[in-house]
């Protein structure tokens, strides 16, 4: 492991969690990455406050992925070998970090809609775009 390739982090991971685990939080990731996207796309824009909320959870998830990984390979900060176990740890700690905002992103988009969906009356209720506003957002004239 002289070498530091995409390979060796695949080979890595895999020792680290088994194969089908490995596979698994990979489809997993990609899931959370795909949704992300479609929203932000279906939205036609990042929103910023959202985004920022959501950036809030990102140590909370880099603790949690790494907390995971020690409880899961029966390990901790005492067994930590070489370079590449500390690099390792690192994206760990990146992908958690990253995973929780986007999923974060998407569950706070996601909660809002259902809020903005109760809050709007039905389609019928609604006025059209030609209908006359009500006479009260008007101001008399003196």
């Amino acid at each position: 492991m002289k070498e530091l390739s995409f390979s060796t982090f695949l080979a890595v991971f895999e020792e680290m969690f088994g194969r089908e685990l490995f596979w698994g939080l990979v489809a997993a990731a990609l899931l959370v990455t795909l949704v992300f996207v479609v929203m932000v796309v279906r939205e036609r824009r990042l929103e910023s406050r959202r985004f920022l909320r959501a950036e809030l959870t990102a140590p909370l998830g880099a603790v949690l992925a790494m907390a995971f990984v020690f409880w899961f390979t029966n390990s901790g900060p005492a067994n930590i070998g070489g370079p590449i176990d500390w690099v390792i740890l690192a994206a760990i700690a990146v992908a958690g970090g990253g995973g929780l905002v986007m999923a974060s992103y998407v569950l706070m988009g996601l909660m809002r809609r259902r809020r903005r969906a109760r809050a709007m009356p039905a389609a019928d209720q609604r006025p059209g775009p030609g209908a006359a506003r009500p006479l009260a957002n008007f101001k008399k004239a003196a």
